[in-house]
């Protein structure tokens, strides 16, 4: 295992947060899904711009009924004073959301959100730029890892977060490119018999040269 990763359950720990202590356990499970996002430092341009976005799409990830949390190695004095420079550039946008702290870089070891190469000016490991997003049932069910350059694409963010939530109401999946108000796929695990008394709307079956009925689409709310 290269570390925390899909599947596996979140570490149960206590973390100082600008909204206080947080027991990562009680914060998942108060939602439908949790993201958690680490971002390598405060006073940093793309992690600026990256907490900023987070905090305009605030509503968004509300209306899923998804909550946030940031993570970094500065501490909680260092994130009170940074969260000012956010929202100004954010023209305003209020980070409503808890960021916790890590200086002793424990925490980013334990959620595996570490930089395999990037280190500080005292040569300490920083966080990687990663995104787990975790269910009410504590476990990761995706996990995105990018590189310090990369900031994040928060409409992906929110892409995903709606292709988790059809898939954990219905038993489907979502295809390439998929986005809200397209047609998903039928899990392969339902037969034909299913489908008609799961998906009353229909479905559509793809002729393909295998002659397997198994690329079945249909739509969902």
């Amino acid at each position: 295992m290269p570390g925390l990763t899909i599947g596996d359950t979140l570490p149960d720990l206590e973390v100082e947060t600008t909204h206080g202590k947080i027991k990562l356990h009680d914060y998942v499970s108060k939602s439908n899904f949790t993201i958690i996002f680490s971002h390598p430092g405060d006073f940093t341009p793309v992690c600026t711009t990256e907490l900023g976005a987070m905090a305009a799409y605030a509503d968004k990830f509300a209306e899923r009924g998804v909550q946030l949390l940031g993570l970094s190695a500065d501490d909680v004095s260092s994130h009170e004073r940074w969260i000012k420079d956010i929202e100004a550039y954010n023209n305003g946008s209020k980070v409503t959301y808890p960021i916790a702290a890590d200086p002793q870089r424990q925490i980013i070891k334990e959620l595996n959100m570490v930089d395999p190469d990037e280190k500080d000016s005292s040569g300490q490991q920083v966080p990687s730029r990663a995104l787990h997003i975790v269910g009410p049932d504590k476990k990761i069910k995706l996990s995105f890892l990018y590189p310090a350059s990369t900031g994040r694409n928060m409409d992906e963010v929110v892409r995903v977060l709606d292709s988790l939530q059809r898939a954990s109401q219905h038993k489907v999946a979502t295809p390439a490119n998929w986005k809200p108000g397209d047609k998903v796929v039928i899990s392969p695990g339902v037969s034909s018999d299913e489908a008609k008394q799961m998906f009353p709307q229909g479905f559509e079956s793809v002729n393909l040269p295998s002659n397997k009925d198994y690329l079945r689409f249909t739509n969902v709310d």
